[in-house]
Parts: C-alpha cells; structure tokens; sequence
C-alpha cells in the first residue's frame, strides 16, 4: 500500500480537528464546563486522547475555538440563507440575529464561553475566529461603513454586551429589548432578519441613516 499523499492527510487531520471541535460543543452544552474532560471529547469525538493535545494546548483554549466555529457556521448560515441577503442592512439585521440566538437557544455554552475569555488566557484569535472577525467585518462594509475595521471592532464589543445581558444570572434582559437598542443603533428596521416577535413600538424609532 502506498503511503497517503499530504494533501490526504492534512484532510484528516481537519476532520480530526472538526469533530473535536464539534464533540465539545455538544458536551459542554449537555453537561457545563468541569463535568467535561478532555477524555470525554476525544471518546465523544471517536479520536485518540493524544490528538487533543496535539491540536490545542488545553481545554480552555479548546472551547473558544468550539465555540468560534459554532458561530462563525451560524453567521455564514445565516447571511447564506435563501433568499441570500445582498443588502448590507439586511445582513448585519441577520448577523445581530444570529449572535442574539445562540446567547438565547445555547445559554450554558455561551455563558461559559463568555466567562473563558474574561479570564487570564484572554481572547483567543484563533483561524475559527478569525473566519468569524472576516465575515462580520465584511458585514460592515456592505453595510457602508467608510472604516470597516474600527466598526467591526465595535459592533464585537456591543454583540458581546447582549450576550453577557441576556446571560446574566439573576437580571437577564430579554432578546427583543436588545435586539430594538441594536437596531435602532445601526438604523435597522425591525422586520429585517429574523424578528423573534412583533415589534415593541414603545420607544422604538428607528433612526434614519
């Protein structure tokens, strides 16, 4: 038998990779961070326990990168969704949305994700990331930002303000009230993307642009 091409094996090495990813989304979801082990992953992923440590160099860093690939997959789901969004308003409506969803549809995970980065490690760059930083910034420049750069870097830091808001133990706000604020912010009219409800009228004029 001859031996795999290199391009074969960086091919399994991504799936390795992917299902690594993808098993400790599902568990972390199931079961919260500590209950967790990087042997569970592994089992769960049906890879060898050396290959995690071989990919990333501990489970914090590991979950960020889950879950940076778990959002970066629903954003690109989102702006792909038929009818593909075009214009610029429509896909930031569908960006804040998709964010404001997983906060609301995936709270363990999000919340222990959001609690990884505020410790010491910090923010993680990794490629997952950084293919989520891509499409969020090209977000901003079909939405006409003259400096799509600074405007991503903002609409970053609001998006993770509503997460930790709808998260928050004991005071969380509701997704609707921080959807309004975000759209009113950027000049959205509350039909584009995907309205979790009617739209609450009281105080919510959407500013022209």
């Amino acid at each position: 038998m001859s031996p795999r091409s290199a391009s074969v094996n960086e091919e399994l090495r991504r799936r390795s990779r992917e299902r690594l990813l993808g098993a400790t989304v599902e568990l972390v979801a199931e079961r919260g961070y500590e209950a967790t082990t990087l042997a569970d992953i592994a089992d769960r992923a049906g890879t060898a326990r050396g290959l995690v440590s071989y990919y990333f160099p501990g489970k914090r860093r590991l979950l960020q990168s889950a879950v940076h690939r778990l959002m970066h997959l629903e954003l690109a789901a989102a702006l792909e969704r038929p009818p593909r969004a075009r214009d610029g308003r429509e896909r930031l409506a569908r960006a804040i949305d998709a964010v404001l969803g997983l906060a609301r549809d995936r709270p363990l995970l999000m919340r222990t994700h959001m609690a990884g980065i505020l410790q010491e490690d910090g923010f993680l760059q990794c490629p997952d990331q950084q293919r989520l930083a891509h499409l969020l910034r090209d977000t901003m420049a079909r939405y006409g930002s003259a400096d799509p750069e600074s405007d991503y870097r903002l609409l970053r830091a609001l998006l993770m303000g509503a997460v930790v808001a709808v998260l928050l133990p004991g005071a969380p706000m509701p997704v609707e009230r921080l959807r309004a604020e975000l759209f009113r912010r950027y000049g959205l009219d509350w039909e584009l993307g995907v309205p979790p409800g009617p739209s609450p009228r009281e105080g919510f004029d959407t500013p022209a642009r």
